[in-house]
């Protein structure tokens, strides 16, 4: 058992040699001798790459950020001073490293920039960012304007088609067409004709007033006009040979937004005078001198200025004693149609819608 375990103070000798080995001096600068260089260069490493971090991020700041035109006019002092005829800035601005010139010219997007070499550099930088931002304003105040122009552009119908507006109109027409009385269903008739047929040619002379603006929407936009006419009716085909009658109309224009066409629909109703010769014992002609007449007409207008204009469409005219003569003399009455044409002139001084 002995030989297997060593004594006590073989370990004890062996310990105290480590200490001394330890405690050596000069095994102490071998050992700081070695370790020193591994320590040196991984602290450089460290220093350099802390260096380029910062360098890279501060290259980054000074690429990213350009100073537009806009930043260096807030720069520039905008009060010039007068010195004679000529106009100067009064202080340069201070140095900035965000807005220095020398910034600004490394970008080779910039056209304009100041620098120690071009003192007078920065004015004309201003004037050329100003002079662009009015050119600039000024086109898109063009274009407003124009638009503004195309959607308000005034309507020049509302010079023609207004309230209290009064006009003379000339109407001739030529109706050769006989049909049945096309109310018949409204009295009883059967829409039967005789074997009688005329031609009417009325002249009608008219004064219009208009009652109303330009009013309605869609395509009911439009004026109403009132007719007051004396006609003359010449009868080249038929018994009678003429009829002069008294009537009133009235008419609906269409009015639309600066059409010169103006289609319209209109009406009239009045009293009137013929020849009639059914009581001399001609048949199917009028049964007595006093008649009645209605007109029911279609058309449009179309406006050569303010104050003249003419006038084409179809007309329907019915002549009729209503009944009146009978029993002794039968009511047969006359009904054509055919194109009517006519002119209006303007009475008194000119309208503008603008005033």
């Amino acid at each position: 058992m002995r030989g297997a375990f060593r004594p006590s103070h073989y370990c004890d000798e062996h310990r105290s040699r480590g200490k001394n080995l330890v405690r050596s001096p000069k095994l102490m600068m071998v050992l700081f001798v070695l370790l020193l260089p591994p320590a040196l260069s991984a602290q450089s490493n460290e220093n350099s790459l802390s260096a380029s971090t910062e360098s890279t991020s501060g290259g980054d700041v000074s690429q990213s950020y350009h100073p537009g035109a806009g930043d260096l006019e807030l720069r520039l002092d905008p009060r010039p001073t007068v010195t004679g005829n000529d106009l100067t800035p009064a202080e340069p601005f201070p140095s900035d490293p965000l807005t220095d010139s020398r910034v600004v010219c490394a970008d080779p997007a910039k056209r304009a920039c100041s620098s120690p070499e071009e003192p007078n550099s920065a004015p004309a930088l201003q004037q050329e960012v100003r002079g662009t931002e009015s050119t600039s304003s000024g086109g898109g105040v063009k274009a407003s304007d124009l638009l503004g122009k195309a959607k308000n552009r005034p309507d020049r119908n509302l010079d023609i088609y207004y309230r209290n507006r009064r006009e003379f109109s000339l109407d001739v027409g030529w109706h050769p067409v006989n049909i049945p009385f096309i109310y018949d269903f409204a009295v009883g008739d059967n829409y039967n004709m005789t074997p009688l047929k005329y031609t009417l040619v009325p002249i009608i002379a008219s004064l219009r007033w208009h009652v109303t603006n330009v009013g309605w929407p869609w395509i009911f936009r439009g004026n109403m006009d009132f007719t007051f006419s004396g006609s003359v009716t010449a009868i080249p085909r038929g018994p009678e040979t003429h009829y002069y009658s008294f009537d009133f109309g009235i008419r609906r224009n269409f009015v639309y937004r600066n059409w010169k066409v103006v289609p319209f629909f209109e009406q009239r109703g009045g009293i009137g005078i013929i020849n009639a010769k059914e009581p001399l014992g001609v048949l199917f002609t009028q049964g007595q001198n006093l008649t009645f007449t209605y007109d029911l007409g279609v058309g449009a207008r179309y406006n050569i200025d303010s104050k003249y204009s003419f006038s084409a469409g179809m007309n329907y005219m019915h002549i009729s004693n209503g009944y009146l003569s009978e029993p002794q003399f039968t009511n047969y009455g006359i009904n054509v149609y055919g194109p009517m044409f006519g002119i209006d002139v303007r009475l008194g001084k000119p309208h503008h819608a603008s005033q």
